[in-house]
């Protein structure tokens, strides 16, 4: 997290610096004039709603927007999607410039609660969670990572009673999407070319990228698609990207549909309430408010909550629909009981194991020039400015603690070439959070030289985590705890991961870069051994990233899971007209990066609602 910034940093410095000032001038121009002049699709219509739909979908994110595609395929239905946030802009495009994002009005700028067992390097021992406020959702602040998640996922959530969940089910879904465009995929039943969503290499990499995953090889893992037949492995990183820009579900999904009839878009707009009726237990409109005024809008046929694993909760359970005691306790009058924002489940990652190299072969700020780096990726879609948010490898591992097949690993690699400093400490360190102590103690010595790391993430975390309403006030940001760490096994796991992390660092390929691990300890943690057991735990607490992937907070079971929420069809048990088609709905969290597990649940809940009414039709 974070790495993509440092990109960003060179191009958009508005210092007094001759000439500099005009960058983020010319960049959102030529970047508009590049859009306009090759993408067909232009921004959507915003447009205030009618009075009734047949359906109405909360939020333009990662399934909302694909829902929103599918939904309207059928053309005598009409729909209404509603975004909090504003439409895109030219800068969000810029793949390198994810990290400016955040902490502005795109971004809802969540905190976790302060804990003692994670986040301890980090201001007020709290994590940072972006989440998307915009158009097409997370998709738009995320590093476009293209990982799908490990067949047994898939075959798990079958097996806790989710018939039509299982791998051979989905892989439809996930391939009806994409549109691959890296040549040695082509002819690969697992991939899918023509479908809304691009998916490709970035045109511009370090050598330390390949280096990454020679040394993969050399411990005993494959290079191999790891959204093939096998998931264990290393790789370069696929992203979501398109011509070198990004390439969100609102660009995939949206634009290219936003003159059908049928679709009404409105932004800035949101959602406070569901209507349920209290007699019938069906859903027939929402709440909203938009420039300020409160309006309601009905649905004929079904609301739909696609607004993410953490509003989508709020949202029901300031409609009555959550924890009887939870929902009392701050005032709200009751209407299901159910374990709405139970279940909450993120990938942690460990931030800042470095790696120092004696050649200019990683991305520092001050060794771009401004001027030719920004012109390079306008003009000709190239350069370092494509990269996938800094990212540049991806690889799957497992420890003492994994699955004895081999087959479902439990740690994920992301390899960045850059550090925590390589910007100088201008915009990485604010956007995590990190202490000054921190920061000045082991990353302020390297800033500006050149640097790589990897970060170990846990895939499946064992604890599980809650969302819960601060008020019945809707706009009062709701309580947000995944409980980090509070398992040994998830801390125990992390550590391992470090030390394969090491493994590969030390592998010959790197030796021609001189790479060497940078020796500087944690403050908290210098009264143990440098990288031993105990000072590897607790840089696993000291620096605990988010990777993004809040999921599970209206899990999917059927009627007997007291834990669940909706049905295996996305349906919430005891109330009709309603589903929730999102991150929310993982009764567990996917083995990856979850954008491209999210838009097949788009694709898959689309599908569901079209068989439901098509077929009731026809009966």
């Amino acid at each position: 997290m974070g790495i993509q910034v440092l990109l960003a940093s060179t191009a958009l410095k508005t210092v007094s610096v001759t000439g500099l000032w005009l960058i983020p001038l010319l960049l959102g121009a030529l970047t508009y004039h590049n859009y306009s002049s090759y993408d067909p699709e232009a921004r959507v219509l915003d447009k205030d709603p009618k009075n009734e739909y047949d359906f109405i979908v909360v939020g333009g994110g990662s399934a909302g927007a694909v829902v929103a595609n599918r939904l309207t395929e059928v053309k005598n239905w009409n729909l209404l999607l509603l975004e909090s946030g504003p439409d895109e802009n030219e800068i969000t495009d810029v793949p390198s410039l994810a990290g400016y994002l955040q902490l502005t009005k795109l971004d809802w700028q969540y905190k976790t609660e302060p804990t003692a067992y994670a986040c301890l390097g980090f201001k007020k021992h709290r994590c940072s969670w972006p989440r998307g406020k915009v158009l097409g959702g997370s998709s738009v602040l995320n590093y476009m990572i293209y990982v799908r998640g490990n067949r047994l996922d898939f075959d798990q959530w079958e097996s806790f009673g989710n018939p039509g969940w299982g791998y051979r089910d989905v892989l439809k879904y996930f391939i009806k999407s994409e549109d691959n465009r890296n040549p040695y995929l082509a002819k690969s039943k697992y991939h899918g070319r023509g479908g809304y969503l691009t998916v490709q290499e970035a045109p511009w990499r370090t050598p330390l990228v390949a280096a990454f995953v020679e040394a993969g090889v050399e411990i005993g893992y494959e290079n191999r698609d790891i959204n093939g037949e096998i998931q264990t492995g290393f790789m370069i990183a696929q992203g979501t990207i398109r011509r070198g820009s990004r390439c969100s579900t609102a660009k995939a999904f949206l634009r290219p549909v936003r003159t059908r009839r049928n679709l009404d878009i409105s932004l800035n707009t949101q959602v406070t309430r569901i209507l349920i009726n209290p007699v019938t237990m069906k859903a027939y409109g929402v709440e909203y408010v938009r420039h300020g005024v409160k309006r309601v809008v009905y649905a004929r046929k079904e609301v739909i909550l696609s607004a993410g694993a953490i509003n989508s909760p709020q949202l029901l359970m300031l409609s009555g629909v959550g924890p009887a005691n939870h929902l009392r306790d701050v005032g709200i009058k009751v209407l299901k009981d159910l374990p709405v924002g139970e279940n909450l489940q993120d990938h942690v990652g460990v931030g800042g194991l470095t790696f120092l190299v004696d050649k200019p072969v990683a991305i520092v700020q001050n060794r771009f020039q401004a001027f030719p780096v920004t012109m390079n990726y306008v003009i000709n879609e190239r350069g370092p400015m494509t990269t996938l948010g800094g990212l540049e490898g991806i690889a799957f591992v497992n420890t003492k603690y994994a699955n004895s097949s081999g087959l479902w690993p439990d740690i994920q690699f992301h390899m960045a070439p850059a550090s925590f400093s390589s910007d100088n400490g201008q915009i990485v360190r604010k956007i995590l959070g990190l202490t000054d102590e921190v920061y000045d103690t082991v990353y302020r010595p390297i800033a500006n030289k050149d640097a790589w790391t990897i970060m170990p993430l846990l895939l499946r975390p064992n604890t599980r985590g809650y969302v819960r309403l601060k008020s019945s006030n809707p706009f009062d940001y709701p309580i947000m705890n995944p409980r980090y760490h509070e398992d040994a096994i998830d801390v125990g796991r992390l550590v391992e991961g470090i030390k394969i992390a090491v493994k590969v660092a030390e592998a010959s390929p790197f030796k021609q870069f001189g790479s060497r691990l940078h020796m500087k300890p944690l403050p908290n943690c210098k009264q143990h051994k440098f990288m031993s057991d105990e000072y590897i735990e607790c840089q696993v607490r000291t620096i605990s990233m988010t990777i993004y992937h809040q999921s599970g907070t209206a899990k999917m079971g059927p009627s007997w899971d007291p834990q669940a929420v909706v049905d295996p069809r996305l349906r919430v048990h005891g109330i009709e007209g309603l589903r929730v088609i999102d991150a929310s709905i993982m009764p567990t969290i996917v083995s990856g990066n979850t954008n491209a597990a999210v838009i097949m649940i788009g694709e898959k809940g689309a599908d569901m609602i079209k068989q439901d009414w098509l077929n009731r039709k026809k009966r």
